[in-house]
């Protein structure tokens, strides 16, 4: 089976996989077991074409090719409706049913993460709240309501070039925070105060086409441990193996956004002492197989971790 991600459905998280033209979901809530091996290679997950808001379809990759491009072999890139979103408020050229999504209302966030980087960011109308779930983030504020992508893309570049905040924080510089994270009450004062400079730099634009707003994103209830400092006496060490190859076996914990907080059983079926942070994110793109596995340990010392 392919994997082709982690995604958000209300407040549960699941590993989506695709088999032939089949897709399935499989569940990652608190205390579910996952046990995989990871075949060699990293699989072309095909392309989406975009009909409207609300309605798209995704293209199995016709070859089964390898990835070339991030998850994509060069011909889906090529054919994937997507990639075109980005340059559409700079006057690129889309497609009727991507320009229909793009035109319905967005939203523009302040996300901040458990390092402390915040970063800028949209979400279409209807995908709003789990954008962010998505995302990671461990405190996030709505800043902007726009009439349709357009604008909200001229916004979100201009937070980016006069208050300075980044449109992408990497997925490995989320997990390695997540193992330390900072204090709640600090994470949530710097969004906070972020957002609030956001706001003030969008309040006095001359152009229309968008309002200012003042809202707090709410956390999945899943994310919180995750999210949280861990408690005195707790051990988190980052997980101690790739997604790349081998067998896996976790117990889910916590989760936020593609990232996991488990427990790992060792081959008695005991679980390892402490929780393991680990980016299930490294799965998208793979082939795997389920079963009974587990994840090799290594001699865990203090001075490592």
């Amino acid at each position: 089976m392919l994997v082709h991600g982690v995604s958000w459905n209300s407040d549960s998280p699941a590993l989506r996989f695709q088999d032939c033209t089949e897709s399935t979901d499989v569940a990652l809530a608190q205390g579910s077991a996952l046990g995989l091996r990871v075949l060699p290679g990293l699989w072309c997950l095909g392309h989406t074409k975009v009909h409207g808001p609300g309605d798209r379809t995704h293209v199995p990759c016709r070859s089964g090719s390898p990835a070339e491009r991030g998850t994509q072999c060069g011909a889906c890139f090529a054919r994937d409706d997507s990639r075109l979103m980005h340059d559409f408020h700079r006057g690129g050229s889309v497609p009727a049913g991507l320009r229909a999504y793009l035109m319905q209302p967005h939203w523009l966030y302040v996300a901040t993460f458990a390092n402390g980087v915040s970063k800028v960011g949209t979400a279409s109308a209807p995908r709003k709240w789990h954008r962010l779930a998505e995302q990671g983030a461990v405190h996030a504020s709505y800043v902007a309501h726009a009439d349709d992508g357009r604008v909200v893309r001229v916004l979100e570049d201009l937070v980016t070039l006069d208050a300075g905040l980044v449109q992408q924080v990497r997925s490995a510089a989320k997990a390695a925070a997540l193992v330390e994270p900072r204090s709640g009450v600090e994470l949530q004062s710097i969004n906070r105060s972020q957002a609030a400079k956001v706001r003030e730099l969008l309040g006095g634009l001359v152009m229309t086409g968008f309002t200012v707003v003042e809202e707090e994103w709410k956390r999945p209830v899943l994310a919180d441990r995750l999210c949280s400092a861990r408690p005195p006496g707790a051990i988190r060490h980052p997980y101690p193996a790739t997604f790349d190859d081998g067998g896996h076996g976790l117990r889910i914990q916590s989760m936020s956004g593609a990232i996991a907080l488990a427990s790992l059983p060792d081959s008695s079926g005991a679980e390892i002492e402490g929780s393991f942070v680990a980016d299930l994110g490294g799965l998208k793109g793979r082939k795997v197989e389920f079963g009974d596995h587990i994840t090799e340990i290594p001699v865990l010392q203090d001075s490592l971790f």
